[in-house]
């Protein structure tokens, strides 16, 4: 299950930041026209057309074709965009009063057009035009293929380029100079959301679902390499001919920033969370910057310096840029952190659950299967832990209909919290228990024929799942006894909903065990046959859990009842699977310290004096046990929590309620601070699956053992 790093990404942003300041202040202009030229006129100008592909790529790379979700997902984008924009809005009110901006005559068309179109400020523009970017390449995705998306997106480009780097080429066409002539009295720009963003985010967009693994690292870096000579020689040709009437726009711009983004996407490398928010910060602070220097340099008589040498004024710039940057993005850590120390639920140990990685991993799977498939979700254990009323509600939202429980209880719990949908009861249900199925309209497993002629005994009417024992060995009639499989459906009080049977080797592509599950498909799919040749009609036929859609997607049956992976996790990290998957875990694990203590060297630590310090060092306790699920045997297998994003070593026996962990080599280290037990926390993760390998079992266990004491929060 590959999955794509996006560091070497994250650092360009920062760096194309640092590029558009550059374009803001001229580093050159006062050594060398020309080099600035070539710098802030060609080179720089990768550094836009670079956020909008990356816009692109992430925004509609979670797009997999749910119509409502998407909309959901636009509205999101568009409102922390929008919010963006407002923010830069005010916080430029002031310099823009100043400069006497409202002195002018206006309207409410000049008013919509510097909101819309040109930004209120003078680097803004490029929100609003990522705002409308994204729609049009969004509406157009809803109505065509990505092939015709591009199509038309460079239609539009053409249009924008011949206001732009071409205009010159323009005004030399009669009825292309009256045009121009007459769209510039209106706007100031062609570059903007409707000619210069689409084609872009549309890249990106296409980049975000196309696989090409076939390319290499070398072959993007090549691609690059000729299309920088290309858009270098473009430039410098049309900048000597006069022609541009901006230059933002250029033909060899588009395969040079499309190759180098591919470029960066194959080398991957660790995400670097506080380069992607300091990139938007630095374009976002940096004119505040610039009129800081200057002010700094005006009150200090350094103007020679800090804004006549243009190398010094932008590097002084680029400076106070990154430190404003720095700081908005450590206040905004923290803002988090105490906000997330207030949410009711986080005193002690909670598991935040993200729905939206639900709702990713669901389109996961059912992109892997045929379309005429349906979804039953296993919600068994709380949902494996993850708690089974809010994820029943947020899967029955988004379309599925059908859930499976283990026990009768749970499916009573599910129907009293108003969940909907038909709820098979996997197992085995006792005779006085069976009015409540009845009562809850919930759905039987008939797990043997002997079964199958109890319920009918109960004398009232029961859906009911005929269970087919296909080599498992566990529940269900074995499917060579064909008389009393076809018994099970001539009870008149059972009506029968469904047929399935499960696949005992599904998780494993060893070939003995493909072997084995095939002949599983075969005696299922045979014993169908003859449900159905008899006259008898077998319901929702279902084979499928996690593994069997994760390796066998082909079959064409009804429903598959997916359990772990729809959470985000296989059973095992070492498991290889067929299907091409991005499953996202649904669950992070946290708790909180409580002490942070010093031991001396030669001090033991908790039950049974099992640590002994070598050295002196720091021991924090943290506020999770063995009675909340967390597997005894991690501290003598190595096993570590995350704080501030370091690893810190579990020491001393797992306590019921508390376990003690070395903090010796991380800084500053407090009572309160959360602790991450599974999940990510900076550029460091802990899975499931890792702590499940050190317990010496499977991340269902690892995350179904979680207790009634870790509060679930919804994300």
């Amino acid at each position: 299950m590959a999955k794509i790093s996006h560091g070497e990404v994250d650092r360009f942003k920062l760096i194309a930041a640092i590029l558009v300041i550059a374009i803001h202040t001229g580093p050159f202009i006062s050594y060398s026209p020309s080099a600035d030229f070539i710098l802030t006129g060609i080179v720089a100008r990768l550094a836009v057309p670079f956020f909008f592909m990356a816009s692109g790529y992430f925004f509609f790379g979670r797009m997999k074709g749910e119509k409502a979700q998407e909309r959901a997902a636009l509205k999101r984008f568009m409102l922390r965009i929008g919010l963006l924009y407002g923010a830069g809005f005010l916080m430029y009110l002031p310099l823009n009063v100043y400069a006497g901006h409202f002195n002018e005559p206006w309207s409410i068309a000049s008013l919509a057009k510097d909101i819309v179109f040109d930004g209120t400020f003078y680097h803004l523009w490029y929100l609003p035009a990522l705002m409308t970017g994204t729609c049009i390449v969004y509406w157009l995705r809803a109505k065509t293929t990505d092939r015709y998306v591009l199509v038309v997106a460079s239609v539009l480009y053409v249009f924008a380029l011949l206001g732009d780097s071409y205009y010159g080429l323009a005004a030399q066409i009669g009825f292309l100079s009256s045009f121009y002539d007459h769209l510039f009295e209106w706007f100031d720009y062609t570059r903007g959301g409707i000619g210069f963003a689409p084609l872009y985010i549309a890249l990106g967009a296409s980049a975000a679902n196309r696989d090409e693994k076939s390319r290499s690292g070398n072959w993007y870096a090549a691609a690059f390499l000729v299309s920088m000579g290309l858009l270098l020689a473009e430039g410098i040709v049309l900048h000597e001919a006069g022609y541009p009437r901006h230059d933002s726009m250029y033909i060899a711009l588009v395969p040079a920033v499309y190759a180098l983004f591919r470029l960066l996407l194959t080398w991957g490398g660790r995400e670097r969370r506080f380069m992607r928010q300091a990139s938007t910060w630095v374009y976002m602070l940096h004119p505040l910057a610039i009129v800081l220097i200057r002010g700094i340099a005006k009150l200090t008589g350094l103007e020679p310096v800090l804004v006549k040498d243009s190398l010094v004024h932008f590097l002084a710039v680029t400076a106070l840029s990154m430190l404003l940057s720095s700081a908005v993005v450590f206040l905004a850590g923290i803002r988090r952190t105490k906000v997330a120390n207030k949410i009711p639920g986080t005193d002690r140990a909670w598991a935040e659950i993200n729905l939206e990685h639900l709702d990713h991993n669901l389109r996961e799977l059912k992109n892997a299967l045929p379309p005429s498939t349906q979804i039953m979700a296993v919600v068994k254990a709380e949902a494996y832990g993850h708690g089974s009323i809010r994820i029943a509600k947020r899967l029955y939202r988004a379309g599925v209909r059908c859930f499976a429980v283990a026990e009768i209880d749970e499916g009573i719990k599910l129907r009293r919290k108003g969940v909907r949908g038909e709820i098979l009861i996997l197992g085995y249900t006792p005779t006085h228990r069976l009015g409540d199925v009845v009562r809850f309209r919930l759905t039987q497993t008939a797990v043997s024929a002997n079964d199958a002629e109890r319920l009918q005994a109960f004398g009232k009417k029961i859906k009911v799942h005929i269970k087919i024992d296909t080599g498992m060995n566990r529940l269900g009639e074995p499917y060579d006894d064909t008389e009393r499989v076809l018994s099970m459906y001539r009870h008149s009080r059972l009506k029968v909903t469904g047929t399935f049977s499960h696949l005992a080797a599904a998780d494993s592509l060893e070939q003995e065990d493909v072997a084995f599950t095939r002949m599983q498909i075969e005696r299922f799919e045979s014993i169908v046959r003859q449900v159905r040749a008899v006259g008898f009609r077998p319901g929702m036929v279902h084979l499928q859990s996690s593994y069997g859609i994760l390796n066998y997607s082909e079959l064409n049956l009804d429903v598959a009842r997916p359990g772990i992976a729809l959470y985000g996790l296989l059973s095992s990290e070492c498991d290889r699977i067929r299907a091409d998957v991005d499953l996202r875990p649904v669950l992070t694990l946290k708790a909180r310290v409580t002490r942070v203590n010093g031991v001396r060297a030669g001090e033991s630590v908790g039950y049974g004096r099992s640590f002994t310090a070598p050295l002196d060092c720091k021991v924090a306790t943290v506020s999770i046990g063995y009675a909340d699920g967390i597997p005894r045997e991690l501290p003598e297998r190595g096993g570590c929590v995350l704080i501030h994003g370091q690893r810190a070593r579990i020491v001393g026996k797992m306590c019921m309620d508390q376990m003690m962990v070395d903090v010796t080599d991380i800084n500053d280290v407090r009572q309160g601070d959360p602790v991450t037990l599974i999940g990510q926390d900076g550029e460091n993760r802990i899975t499931a699956g890792e702590i499940a390998e050190m317990a010496g079992t499977i991340t269902n266990e690892v995350v179904s053992a979680l207790g009634a004491r870790v509060s679930r929060i919804f994300i």
